[in-house]
């Protein structure tokens, strides 16, 4: 049983390693040399050839990133890496919620410096050779740094709580869930005020005619809307976004300097219309409560999982070549078990994402009454980001939580 478990787990990894490699290559085939019609005012030829070389690039890099992961952990675990990481951790003679930060800061921390090469290509080769990068070598250490200070000082007391509670509460899954639930909602609340300034600097939007067209539409759509700030997304790439944040009615919006630069008013506006009509149409909320309903199935299988008197704990822990069951261990090898339910859950996700931006597209039309100012942005932001205009079905089905940008012109045309 103990091999069984265990070539399951490799069978059902390598299927959806599998899954996405071929969703890549039919992606790569899929490139059109021709440009799409509704593009040719923001795409000349040159730029068209160089967003089919970027796909081309950013794919291929995926594919060896995505097989060097997989080998590696493959390797790490069939070797007996696992095992020999408990008995080594336990043999410090901490008990189980300090042991279980230890094997897990180790294998956390080991997976970032390993990657870190990949990063710092995938920076300072490939968005550099496509004009992308603006981050220098100090911002990125900065950057790695901040990131796991603030890994550690969150991430390790929420573990920590998680472990205890395992540990020691009847019904553990169930109060894990709760504290997870409430931690995640508190800091879901906070971030936009203490940890997003941490990378980026918030500025509040000047006064003028863009902040006075925000403003007039958020009062037209009757949402809440308490600050506008310009973040300096130009810190570290030419790439441009959107986002708001806040709960109730406390609601921040965040253009990047990079956005409000190369789009017009009545662009921005469309882009802003379209963020409120997220929040409109109870997209947050709903996103939100299916994620909690999913974190509480993902605690009870945890449970399961990790129940040291449960035959399917003893199976779990022998196909990793264990000699103890630890929640700490099960943590980590639940991730890999439940990889081919994530792709599928992850699947369904994407399809409701893509419908909510096809509800949101149409909102902020309505909204301006008429869909030309946010299809104008679009097709500036493709041209900008040197978005693939022809991806495959297959990866649209699989990972795409946007709908691909012919398909949302399409939709908004038929709103004239």
């Amino acid at each position: 049983m103990e091999n069984a478990l265990a070539l399951f787990i490799i069978i059902s990894l390598f299927a959806l390693w599998k899954l996405d490699f071929i969703a890549t290559l039919l992606n790569l085939k899929a490139l059109d040399p021709k440009l799409p019609a509704e593009f040719a005012d923001v795409f000349d030829a040159d730029k068209y050839a160089k967003s089919q070389n970027y796909t081309r690039v950013t794919e291929k890099f995926g594919i060896i990133e995505s097989i060097f992961s997989l080998m590696l952990m493959l390797g790490f675990w069939l070797t007996g890496g696992f095992g020999w990481l408990d008995n080594y951790v336990r043999g410090f003679g901490h008990g189980e919620i300090v042991t279980g930060l230890i094997f897990m800061g180790i294998l956390f921390a080991a997976q970032v410096i390993i990657m870190i090469p990949f990063q710092l290509y995938d920076t300072f080769v490939i968005e550099e050779k496509f004009g992308f990068n603006k981050t220098t070598v100090k911002t990125f250490i900065i950057d790695q740094i901040k990131g796991l200070i603030l890994m550690a000082l969150i991430g390790g007391p929420i573990l920590a709580l998680i472990l205890w509670i395992f540990d020691t509460v009847p019904m553990a899954w169930l109060w894990a869930w709760a504290a997870f639930t409430v931690i995640q909602l508190l800091l879901t609340y906070i971030a936009p005020s203490v940890f997003l300034p941490l990378f980026n600097k918030f500025e509040p939007m000047p006064e003028g005619k863009l902040k006075d067209a925000i403003n007039d539409m958020a009062k037209k759509c009757d949402f809440p809307l308490t600050e506008l700030f310009i973040m300096d997304g130009s810190k570290r790439s030419t790439k441009s976004n959107a986002f708001f944040t806040g709960f109730g009615k406390n609601k921040k919006i965040a253009l990047f300097d990079t956005l409000v630069e190369n789009h017009t008013t009545e662009g921005l506006v469309g882009i802003l219309a379209h963020e409120i009509g997220h929040f409109k149409c109870k997209h947050i909320i709903k996103r939100m409560i299916t994620g909690i309903i999913q974190s509480l199935v993902v605690f009870y299988l945890i449970g399961l999982l990790t129940d040291k008197n449960g035959e399917v704990a003893k199976l779990l822990f022998d196909a990793f070549h264990m000699d103890q069951i630890s929640v700490y261990a099960g943590l980590v090898f639940f991730g890999l078990l439940f990889a081919p339910v994530k792709k599928l859950l992850s699947i369904y996700s994407n399809y409701g994402s893509r419908k909510d931006e096809f509800e949101a597209d149409a909102y902020a039309a309505n909204a301006q009454g008429t869909p030309d100012h946010l299809m104008q942005s679009l097709k500036k932001l493709s041209a900008d980001n040197l978005v693939n205009l022809t991806p495959h079905p297959l990866p649209v089905f699989l990972d795409y939580s946007h709908p691909p940008m012919l398909e949302r012109l399409e939709a908004l045309k038929k709103l004239r």
